[in-house]
């Protein structure tokens, strides 16, 4: 079976838009629970309502793989997966390793949703020298001094970051060097890669805040329609969470921490 490193996904050849190939894996999910009930086909509609999009950018999407369906009949469902999985680079042997083995990398490595989409994991790697050997979703923890090697061994092309934000940096400038191009970052911090690195960043922090931002709006919607005005001027942050620029332009907190930011 080809490994990752061997071969990459033909998206960025074939000129797929950056936003329609994030939308594939929505696609593929609803597909994938259409096979498992056997179902034969689907219209744009019904498919783009699971996705959670609308049908015209579906179709638009699906133009991009050459893929434009049978009128009256729709997509025929089992076709689909294995034209996105094919796209995706889902159809090859993609080995993966994991750095960082605390509560969020252990529990990254009992994710069965790895390996049932097409992602091996090779190797677990921590710093701790006490982590060593130790199984870990019945992997042995392997310790940092051995990275390069390892990623060598099993032609590892992406790597997952589950450390903390203060040894991530340099966790991603080792795992560059030794040849992976791809990155999961779950570490709250910032990454620097070269050109021909791809990082994709996992804050849940983050995502909470948007989520209390919707739901401190909501609320302000509705004492607004019961006819209140909330006239309460908006407190002063508190000392810890004032920022200050720096001659480089970036913001810093009063410990001369960057925030993280997640990419538009």
């Amino acid at each position: 079976m080809a490994t990752g490193r061997a071969h990459r996904p033909a998206t960025r050849s074939r000129g797929i838009p950056e936003a329609t190939v994030a939308r594939l894996p929505l696609y593929l999910r609803a597909l994938t629970t259409l096979s498992e009930r056997s179902v034969p086909t689907v219209s744009s509609e019904e498919l783009a309502a699971a996705a959670g999009v609308n049908s015209a950018k579906l179709r638009k999407d699906f133009s991009y793989l050459g893929s434009y369906g049978t009128r009256g009949v729709g997509y025929d469902v089992e076709y689909l997966v294995y034209q996105i999985s094919r796209e995706l680079g889902l159809t090859q042997d993609w080995p993966v390793v994991i750095v960082g083995i605390g509560n969020l990398g252990a529990a990254l490595a009992n994710y069965g949703g790895f390996a049932s989409r097409g992602f091996r994991v090779a190797a677990l790697i921590d710093a701790d020298p006490a982590m060593a050997g130790k199984p870990v979703a019945g992997i042995p923890v392997q310790h940092s001094d051995d990275l390069e090697r390892i990623i060598e061994e099993n032609g590892v092309s992406i790597g997952v970051i589950a450390t903390p934000a203060g040894a991530a940096q340099q966790v991603c400038d080792r795992l560059v060097a030794a040849g992976v191009t791809s990155i999961l970052n779950f570490a709250p911090t910032v990454l620097s890669v070269p050109d021909g690195v791809d990082v994709r960043k996992v804050d849940l922090s983050i995502e909470l805040q948007i989520l209390a931002f919707h739901e401190q709006r909501k609320a302000g919607e509705d004492t607004a329609g019961e006819g209140g005005v909330d006239t309460t001027p908006p407190a002063a942050p508190p000392a810890a969470a004032v920022r200050r620029r720096t001659d480089d332009g970036t913001e810093q907190g009063p410990d001369g921490d960057v925030p993280a930011v997640m990419p538009a």
